[in-house]
């Protein structure tokens, strides 16, 4: 497989969080192969004593993905797949769809037409293919904070296939605290132990150090010439040193050193080219890929209905909008 978004294993790690379990739609036709792994979703409420489900992609990002085709048939290919995975949302009372297509891959342009997608907002990567990545892709501030923070004897560490996570989840919450961020970004002690246990030699742990404490923490997959950034964090005593800046020089001088092609940052929070953390991450890249979401509504009349007896608006805000609001 082509990433690790796509590995069935990465998929039920986030079975949890997505609120289902992990399911793969292999799709071998005549005109090649398409891999779909998926989370299926049971819906909390019945239409006319009937249970139904929904489809959403795991945590960050995946999508159908193309494993192979004959020349000149990919449209043929998409068409055969479309159709074949309509008959199996069909049969298994699949009423809608929610896909994070990877901006690494372009998967979103190859199922643009069956998924009706949208730009969610752009994601940056450090190319470390250069002589020196850091002159090349780095703002001309994150330089001189990176300079200034060496001069003054902050320290980094980097752990791949790291035993443990040591102070990173307290960081990490800590910062989701100060954010106030939703629930769904609380991973628990039970994911970061299970990343370990099934992903330990795709993670590197990399830590900023002052005075020999670990002051901010980030988590990176690695996976074939890449390197995505995952979780990170830092303690609140210490934003005023930014050590968030030491954290992608780090992961860019190591990421060089051992011949990996890319680190991807992803993006916002918001689609706007104003957005803080875009504005911070886009300091530490100048590759842009665009981030699309899908959304498909297999079954129109069940989704109709749900949404009656979710008392939500068909075709506004949240997709699917009945799960917009508690029923």
């Amino acid at each position: 497989m082509s990433d690790i978004y796509f590995q069935t294993n990465y998929g039920r790690l986030h079975e949890k969080a997505e609120g289902g379990s992990m399911e793969v739609f292999t799709h071998k036709g005549s005109f090649g192969r398409i891999h779909h792994m998926y989370i299926k979703r049971k819906i909390p409420f019945q239409v006319e004593g009937r249970t139904y489900y929904d489809l959403i992609t795991p945590y960050e990002y995946g999508g159908p993905l193309i494993l192979d085709h004959e020349p000149g048939v990919k449209n043929d290919l998409i068409f055969e797949f479309q159709a074949a995975f309509g008959e199996h949302c069909k049969e298994h009372s699949i009423v809608s769809e929610f896909v994070r297509f990877h901006p690494l891959m372009g998967n979103a342009q190859d199922f643009k037409d069956m998924y009706g997608i949208t730009l969610s907002r752009t994601t940056v990567g450090t190319d470390l293919t250069h002589t020196d990545p850091i002159q090349a892709e780095f703002s001309r501030s994150a330089k001189q904070t990176i300079r200034r923070q060496l001069r003054q004897g902050m320290e980094y560490k980097v752990t791949p296939k790291p035993a443990t996570f040591g102070d990173f989840p307290r960081i990490y919450y800590e910062t989701m605290a100060r954010n106030r961020a939703s629930d769904f970004y609380y991973f628990s002690q039970n994911y970061f132990q299970d990343c370990l246990e099934v992903f330990g030699d795709n993670i590197v742990l990399v830590e900023a150090l002052d005075q020999g404490k670990t002051i901010a923490a980030a988590f990176f997959f690695t996976y074939k010439d890449l390197i995505h950034a995952h979780l990170s964090g830092t303690l609140t005593k210490y934003l005023k040193l930014s050590p968030a800046y030491m954290l992608r020089y780090a992961a860019a001088v190591w990421g060089k050193e051992h011949g990996f092609r890319l680190i991807h940052h992803g993006g916002g929070i918001t689609k706007s080219k104003n957005n803080p953390l875009f504005l911070f991450k886009k300091r530490f890249g100048k590759a842009r890929f665009p981030f699309y979401i899908g959304k498909r509504i297999w079954d129109s009349e069940i989704y109709r209905l749900l949404c009656k007896a979710a008392g939500a608006t068909v075709g506004r805000g949240f997709f699917p909008a009945y799960r917009a609001a508690p029923h």
